[in-house]
């Protein structure tokens, strides 16, 4: 790890920018009632964790070919995953129920899977300062969506 510019970093924050962007035009119907109830605790912890994570762009990468990168080809599947995910969401009525059902078995697999991406990119690159905002991140995040989850079902 030092300090540079990550352009794997803002490949995936890419990756993870666009379908959020067109998720804001295609929320669900019954998006605003289940947020108005969000948990203010994760809810800031999820945003910390999110400007942690952008910082990781200042932080370079170099692409080396050792047993280490099978972490960045982990990480790049699960975001291509994520991606999926979103394709099937936008594919669907677009309920809270479509966003909530299940994705190859994945629990909350909008949260977790770019949280798996990131952690797994953090770890490609030795980076103990992404690997911390993702775990600050997942609380957040992954903690906000298991909640709506649960309300779901």
């Amino acid at each position: 790890m030092s300090f540079g510019f990550s352009y794997i970093a803002l490949i995936f924050l890419i990756m993870l920018f666009v379908p959020n962007i067109i998720w804001a035009k295609n929320k669900p119907e019954d998006y605003g009632t289940y947020s108005k109830d969000e948990n203010r605790t994760l809810s800031l912890i999820e945003r910390i964790g999110q400007v942690l994570v952008v910082c990781s762009l200042f932080f370079a990468d170099n692409i080396s070919f050792t047993p280490w990168i099978l972490m960045l080809v982990l990480a790049f599947i699960f975001m291509m995953l994520y991606e999926l995910y979103w394709i099937k969401y936008f594919r669907s009525p677009k309920t809270m129920k479509d966003m909530y059902s299940d994705f190859l078995g994945i629990p909350v697999a909008g949260a977790t899977l770019p949280v798996l991406a990131f952690l797994f990119l953090g770890i490609y690159e030795m980076n103990p300062f992404l690997i911390f905002a993702v775990l600050v991140l997942a609380i957040g995040h992954i903690g906000i969506h298991l909640n709506y989850e649960k309300r779901v079902k």
